[in-house]
């Protein structure tokens, strides 16, 4: 049954950025809407230049006979930039410090709006290198990295320091806590990675960098390659970090335990995405 242009815009566009990193080829409008090939291509021109001017992201037109379209989610710098600033005075409450220097996140980490911009932004980054996997540890990181696999479209992974029953054969390694220094060991299912995959890996607060590193190690032993790091917080840390090229939202630069003063400020998400274009 045929629809009025106006709803199947709307429709179009609803499915369009509900299926980001998916070809779809033109077909599949024409056989929806029964309607001309010709006029989906007009619709399509109309959700692009749309998506353009507001800086939802980038529907590309891919040609020959098995193209169709791909879109591809972004977020606007100035959006990104007043989201993080507002998150840094979220965080510099004093009632978040917690003992060792840490920073409560969990209320913030909670929030299903807050998750959504913050996988948009860390996606944003990641568009265009043909990531495989997202990574990240239990438990903190899991909804930070769902967040980001949606935006692009593959499937996260889950490391444990705990193997459980339901995960099969595992693979593990030991790695060094960064700031306890202690000897720590972590596990990932033997069928969550395939071998060559190009993974991110995501976490939600670093400071000495051990959890980071310890996830690298398991990339290696998969055989998989590492594309990225990042972390939605990290803290200024004293001695020497375990992890050097990485990516941060946001930075505790400093924490006054007597006082309970916390500066937080933003990270070098911002840096690095302008030396990446």
């Amino acid at each position: 049954m045929k629809i009025k242009r106006s709803e199947r815009l709307i429709d179009m566009t609803a499915y369009i950025l509900n299926h980001p990193h998916t070809l779809t080829p033109l077909t599949y409008f024409v056989k929806k809407y029964e309607s001309a090939k010709s006029s989906i291509s007009e619709d399509l021109t109309i959700i692009k230049k749309t998506f353009k001017e507001r800086g939802f992201g980038v529907l590309e037109t891919v040609a020959g006979a098995a193209g169709g379209v791909i879109f591809t989610p972004s977020i606007p710098f100035s959006e990104s930039k007043t989201m993080i600033d507002s998150l840094c005075e979220r965080l510099s409450e004093q009632d978040r410090l917690l003992p060792g220097g840490y920073v409560y996140l969990s209320d913030l980490l909670g929030e299903p709006q807050l998750l959504k911009q913050i996988g948009q932004i860390i996606s944003t980054q990641y568009a265009n290198k043909n990531i495989d996997a997202v990574m990240t540890v239990a438990t903190k990181g899991v909804p930070i990295a769902q967040a980001v696999s949606y935006y692009l479209n593959v499937p996260f992974v889950i490391v444990r320091r705990d193997s459980k029953i339901t995960e099969g054969s595992t693979v593990s390694v030991n790695y060094v806590s960064g700031s306890s220094e202690r000897i720590e060991k972590m596990e990932l299912s033997k069928r969550s990675l395939k071998r060559g995959s190009r993974v991110l890996v995501v976490d939600d607060f670093m400071k000495g960098g051990g959890t980071v590193n310890g996830m690298k190690a398991l990339i290696e032993e998969f055989e998989a390659e590492l594309v990225g790091i990042t972390v939605f917080a990290e803290s200024t840390f004293s001695g020497r970090r375990m992890v050097e090229d990485y990516t941060s939202l946001i930075c505790v630069k400093e924490v006054d335990t007597k006082t309970k003063n916390i500066t937080v400020v933003p990270g070098n998400y911002f840096s690095v995405m302008e030396e990446d274009n």
